[in-house]
């Protein structure tokens, strides 16, 4: 599956320490190059137990106190000097999979380094105010910051060629780092998609009597219980600013306290906003944690629809909801763009705001019968666009 003419390669990526889009990237790269060796910042087997099978290795940081290494802004000094440190001298091919640091290894002329750029590095250049918000913080911290734009600017510069997940983030690839870079798309394992569907047979024309009993069975041991009097929408994010959550909640409630929805939002994730949101959510939303494929698959399949009101490098949640038949309600920016086919898999909001929203939810409710089976009709086929397969060959070639 792999390139077999580099004797020794290397992953590197910023740190092991959860699960997500981006770690599914990193077992496809596991399959193509099985003798691998992964470097990180530093590695939790507790919070990403997927890994346990991979050849890792961790910086100094690893031996940092907890408080300080699992927190990103404790490390943050830390990072550059980590990967900087990392001797690659002896190996052939070197890939950092990166939205940070990891591009900033240094290799000999003889090692070819190249970058699988998930985005520019957020704080820094795509936005910065997401992260900071206290402005006396901001502005303490900005020569600090402009500093580390600038080591950041320099170490975009040390791979030989740099491979972007989006159009998206080849965009912002020129506009920040003023290089060009190939697009090759994250995989999507479609099989192993299928498997997950397999496990829970349940079409949304089965009776309503069969349909409870499937559901029954399926959630002896789930976590959440769907009512059978309320219908849900659906978030599935890492709960971090840039994700704007806050606003799919903030609507949700203005909704519920005007009675003009009687439904329930879901939200699967965690992250650094969870204490915040769910201080700010009400009685109609729920939260759910280290919830199972089969267990997310069977909350797309049954979801009214996604909510993604941020802007994504990709979109790979977007790709899981019309694998199983959600349609997408996105914000028109950034990977949905490319990922999300409106009229036929979702539709789009203009702007990030709850009016824009609500204009989305109210046109979708116009809408969502067509489209619901629209996206049943073609949602299987835009995935399968993005396959683990296709990914492979292209990434194979690249390296040729």
């Amino acid at each position: 599956m792999g390139v077999t003419r580099y004797k020794k390669i290397a992953i590197v990526y910023d740190w092991i320490d959860k699960w997500g889009g981006v770690e599914r990237v990193l077992l496809t790269l596991h399959e193509m190059f099985p003798e691998t060796e992964f470097y990180v910042s530093y590695y939790d087997p507790e919070k990403a137990s997927w890994a346990k099978n991979l050849k890792i290795r961790t910086s100094f940081i690893q031996n940092l106190p907890k408080l300080i290494r699992g927190s990103r802004m404790a490390s943050l000094p830390f990072y550059p000097y980590a990967f900087e440190a990392f001797n690659f001298s002896s190996y052939d091919l070197v890939i950092s999979v990166t939205s940070s640091f990891a591009k900033s290894i240094i290799t000999r002329p003889e090692t070819l380094h190249i970058c699988y750029l998930l985005t520019p590095t957020r704080y820094l250049w795509v936005s910065p105010d997401d992260y900071i918000k206290n402005r006396i913080l901001r502005s303490f911290l900005s020569p600090y910051l402009t500093k580390l734009r600038n080591w950041d600017f320099i170490a975009a510069q040390r791979p030989d060629k740099i491979i972007s997940i989006s159009q998206t983030v080849a965009g912002r690839c020129k506009k920040y780092y003023q290089r060009e870079s190939e697009v090759i798309f994250p995989p999507f394992d479609v099989d192993y998609w299928k498997n997950i569907k397999s496990q829970f047979p349940i079409s949304p024309s089965t009776s309503s009597g069969s349909r409870a009993k499937s559901r029954d069975n399926f959630q002896t041991n789930f976590k959440f219980q769907i009512t059978n009097s309320k219908k849900y929408y659906l978030v599935v994010s890492r709960l971090e600013p840039y994700k704007r959550v806050d606003l799919v909640i903030q609507l949700i409630n203005l909704l519920v306290q005007s009675r003009q929805l009687n439904q329930q939002l879901i939200i699967v994730g965690e992250g650094s906003q969870l204490d915040k949101l769910r201080r700010e959510a009400g009685e109609n939303v729920t939260f759910l944690n280290k919830v199972s494929d089969q267990e997310l698959g069977y909350l797309y399949r049954n979801a009214e629809a996604l909510i993604m009101p941020q802007e994504e490098d990709f979109g790979y949640v977007s790709l899981e909801a019309q694998f199983f038949g959600c349609p997408v309600i996105a914000f028109k920016k950034g990977g949905a763009t490319e990922t999300v086919i409106e009229g036929k898999t979702g539709l789009f909001f203009e702007e990030q705001s709850v009016q824009s929203l609500n204009k989305a939810l109210r046109r979708y409710d116009v809408v969502k019968y067509e489209l619901k089976h629209n996206s049943e009709k073609f949602g299987l086929k835009n995935v399968e666009r993005y396959s683990k397969n296709k990914f492979a060959e292209k990434f194979s070639s690249f390296l040729k």
